[in-house]
């Protein structure tokens, strides 16, 4: 392998666009944020607090953090908001926030319960006019994706969905040299998400566990809804493909588990590519080893979320390229790479980061929404409604595939 020479000229050329729209950044405020879910002890909460804070364009200013109103003003105090902002409910929260005056109200709405309660909480946001961004997946249902969709639609108003792993500086390298035409017609993608934590029957002992695996809360897919999506998303992202139709084998390897905790999908994409789609939550020793590889008719990717600032590129008639992220690499480096690069080459940016950039080109959107101005594409590069149907429809067509026994499952929304 051989490493791609660095042109820290060609790497000025690369950020002028983006530099430029630095001028979206001047506001006289904050956005102001308000949190449903996410209480003391939430995992997930204190991720997007980070994320959102990181850049020093949102504020956290009131939230409703748990259903259990007690838990939700001990949550309160302990990220020292002031108690007329910390509610016992989202609908009390979401009545009395739409009603302050226009320098005290919300912007946004973060979501971050589980999957059961994503679609009232996020409707009722939009309809009392705020934006919203909301974990993955984007609903319970397919029918309420889309619903939630027509309702952004209707609204004018913006969705963040966080689908993580899209923004990672090497994924906006890897797409934009797909998109880009550098490898070609795109002929197939692998990608697998192993994880390890549910190998053995976890659900009394963790709450985490608990409600992924119950169908009343997760809905109807366990590991594919969980971790799957995610696969799905990424895969659809950088090769620039839509999953057309599918073949799906879903197990319960755990005794006593209500959903799926193993599975593998074979996949056909809209421009006759094939591909696979691996994700286990049982695969003993495993973190979050998530992996993805790309092949065109001239060459492809390779990338790994555990050891995320790098990407492999691979040729047909040359060595393997290493692109690593913060070194710019002149022109070879895609200005939506720069853009989502946080720190100089050699100083690991990892998932708070990639979490981070979702929010820092949420805000920059909502920014120039405000001002009346219009984003940079970089800028406007994060997942959405759109990925959020896409993502329930998987869910459907994998289950749907999974108890068929048809060889091929049509991909349908």
């Amino acid at each position: 392998m051989h490493k791609v020479p660095f042109h820290a000229a060609g790497c000025e050329k690369q950020l002028k666009p983006i530099i430029k729209n630095k001028k979206l950044l001047p506001m006289n405020r904050k956005l102001r944020m308000g949190m449903i879910g996410g209480g003391k002890n939430a995992f997930i909460g204190a991720i997007h607090r980070i994320a959102a804070n990181m850049d020093g364009l949102i504020e956290l200013k009131a939230g409703a953090f748990s259903s259990d109103p007690e838990i939700s003003k001990a949550s309160g105090e302990m990220l020292f908001l002031h108690p007329d902002r910390t509610y016992p409910d989202y609908k009390t929260m979401l009545e009395a926030e739409a009603n302050k005056p226009a320098d005290e109200k919300l912007d946004f709405i973060a979501i971050v319960t589980p999957n059961h309660v994503h679609f009232e909480p996020a409707m009722l946001a939009l309809e009392k006019g705020f934006h919203v961004a909301i974990d993955k997946p984007i609903t319970f249902t397919l029918e309420e994706a889309k619903q939630l969709k027509a309702k952004v639609d209707a609204t004018g108003l913006s969705l963040l969905l966080t689908h993580t792993y899209t923004g990672y500086p090497m994924v906006k390298q890897a797409r934009q040299m797909v998109k880009n035409g550098v490898f070609g017609k795109i002929r197939k993608v692998y990608v697998e998400y192993p994880q390890g934590w549910l190998s053995t029957f976890s659900e009394k002992d963790s709450k985490g566990a608990a409600w992924r695996t119950d169908p009343s809360r997760s809905g109807k897919a366990g590991c594919m809804g969980d971790i799957g999506t995610h696969a799905a998303n990424l895969a659809e992202y950088i090769s620039g493909l839509k999953i057309d139709k599918l073949c799906a084998d879903l197990n319960i390897v755990v005794p006593g588990r209500a959903l799926d905790d193993d599975g593998g999908v074979l996949l056909k994409f809209d421009n006759g590519a094939s591909g696979v789609l691996i994700a286990s939550q049982v695969a003993a020793g495993e973190e979050n080893n998530l992996t993805i590889r790309v092949y065109g008719e001239k060459g492809g990717i390779e990338w790994h979320q555990m050891e995320p600032n790098t990407l492999l590129v691979k040729w047909l008639d040359k060595p393997t390229e290493i692109y690593r992220a913060g070194n710019g690499y002149g022109t070879l480096q895609s200005s939506y790479a720069i853009h989502n690069t946080r720190t100089p080459g050699g100083h690991p940016e990892g998932y708070l980061e990639a979490f981070g950039n979702l929010y820092r080109n949420f805000a920059l959107t909502l920014q120039a929404k405000l001002k009346g101005e219009t984003p940079a594409p970089e800028v406007l590069d994060f997942p959405g409604a759109e990925d959020g149907v896409r993502g329930m429809a998987f869910i459907e067509n994998v289950v749907k595939s999974g108890q068929s026994n048809e060889k091929w499952t049509k991909f349908e929304i």
